[in-house]
């Protein structure tokens, strides 16, 4: 059984490198997403006219974010003092309401270390690295995966959601089976209100602080 795993394990490290190797950096993708927004366009499937919307507002929504989210002074430093060498690698889709919110975030992270690199790779461009990090079974996005390059081992693995957007949608989910529209706008709603702290608090607790 160990054996087993070993290899299941070292079989993901083989995909993550590639998708490092493959990936969009920050400002790259940065502009994808906007120059889809701005032509009606959306990644992935299906190219809805519903995504294309998604894609158009998440636009803006990591644009707002971009500009206001500050890491906090404490930690900041504390990210800043990092040794090891971390590889960010988040598969996502430019529809993608939650990853709209958590990838700046994780951007102002890495922007803070120059031993962070962060990349970002489409999910449905990448099934095999997506089905080696499915949640409960589900290609759910984003999903970012932590590897340090000096270990040679992923530390973390992230996603969709921070943990207390996690909680509600589970207990939404436990009562009514489904997520509906009003549901879904009031997620949007506490991600506005909780101004990035709970994903801000998840990606911290992830990393090997001194």
């Amino acid at each position: 059984m160990e054996l087993l795993e070993k290899k299941i394990e070292e079989a993901k490290i083989t995909l993550v490198k590639q998708g490092i190797s493959m990936g969009m950096d920050y400002g790259k993708y940065r502009d994808l997403v906007h120059h889809l927004a701005d032509t009606k366009q959306t990644t992935g499937l299906p190219r809805s006219e519903a995504n294309i919307e998604y894609t158009q507002l998440n636009d803006r929504r990591m644009r707002r974010w971009d500009k206001t989210f500050k890491l906090p002074e404490a930690i900041g430093e504390k990210v800043s003092n990092i040794s090891s060498r971390l590889k960010f690698l988040v598969l996502t889709e430019s529809w993608c309401g939650d990853a709209a919110h958590s990838m700046p975030i994780m951007n102002k992270i890495a922007e803070a270390n120059p031993n962070i690199d962060f990349k970002a790779l489409l999910r449905d461009e990448n099934p095999e690295l997506m089905d080696a990090f499915l949640t409960n079974g589900s290609r759910s996005i984003p999903k970012l995966v932590v590897f340090d390059a000096d270990l040679n081992e992923i530390i973390a693995e992230w996603g969709p959601r921070p943990s207390i957007a996690t909680q509600m949608a589970n207990d939404y989910k436990a009562m009514h089976g489904t997520f509906t529209p009003e549901f879904k706008q009031d997620l949007q709603m506490w991600y506005n209100k909780n101004k990035g702290e709970n994903i801000l608090n998840d990606l911290v607790g992830l990393l090997p602080l001194e």
